[in-house]
């Protein structure tokens, strides 16, 4: 999988993140990091507010869909057309979130072995007109060593994971027990997996997470407090 990811995902990340190195005041890998976060999000921000501005549609169509759950509780297939017609009468896709997910999965993979061999000193894959500075001193600020893994930043990531995931959870909804086992997994399994995993890895990729979910926190607190014209009328 890594030969595959190489060119279209490594190879960029790994010579903008040298570029950014070479080119940011006092050469701080952890300042170049934060401004790769920022890049990746600019390129990804139409299929990453198409997802949050589909969670936060089917967040809004949740009294709606709680009368379609009470009225049909006994008719699970009458319950299953009825919401599918809801969907697309407020022209809302479910399986809309899917996409960007598999789309930051490869990014996410590729980072690590950037974060993994770069901070580590290995550069191989250098584009010829980006300068190779021979190695990369792997500290943030000159207090935390990226290189390495670090325990403050894996509870921040997981912390954050975890408020991401509570502010796209829908509000008031009446779920069945399967829905709502899915949910509390979410909220606080998945924050929980986030810190072992960044306890394990190298500091350079949590404190991608961290930058990223906050970029993403912001961006949903911005989608939910500006309803697109129609969605009020859904919520009342």
């Amino acid at each position: 999988m890594f030969e595959a990811l190489t060119p279209i995902f490594y190879d960029p990340i790994l010579n903008l993140l040298v570029w950014l190195y070479n080119t940011v005041p006092g050469h701080d890998i952890g300042v170049a990091i934060v401004l790769v976060t920022f890049a990746i999000r600019v390129l990804t921000y139409p299929l990453v507010n198409k997802q949050l501005k589909s969670q936060a549609a089917m967040n809004a169509l949740q009294p709606k869909l709680n009368e379609v759950r009470e009225k049909y509780k006994n008719d699970k297939e009458g319950q299953a057309k009825a919401m599918m017609e809801m969907y697309k009468t407020h022209k809302v896709n479910p399986l809309s979130s899917c996409l960007p997910l598999l789309i930051q999965l490869p990014v996410l993979i590729a980072l690590y072995y950037v974060f993994n061999y770069a901070l580590k000193g290995d550069l191989t894959g250098l584009y010829p007109f980006v300068y190779n500075p021979g190695s990369i001193n792997p500290t943030f600020f000159g207090l935390v060593n990226l290189a390495k893994p670090d325990f403050a930043f894996a509870l921040v990531a997981g912390a954050l994971q975890f408020w991401q995931t509570k502010m796209m959870m829908p509000k008031n909804a009446v779920q069945d027990a399967t829905a709502k086992a899915l949910n509390l997994q979410a909220l606080y399994f998945f924050p929980i997996i986030t810190v072992v995993f960044a306890w394990n890895l190298p500091a350079g990729l949590p404190l991608y997470w961290i930058v990223n979910t906050l970029f993403g926190i912001v961006q949903q607190w911005y989608i939910q407090r500006t309803p697109k014209p129609g969605t009020v009328e859904i919520v009342k």
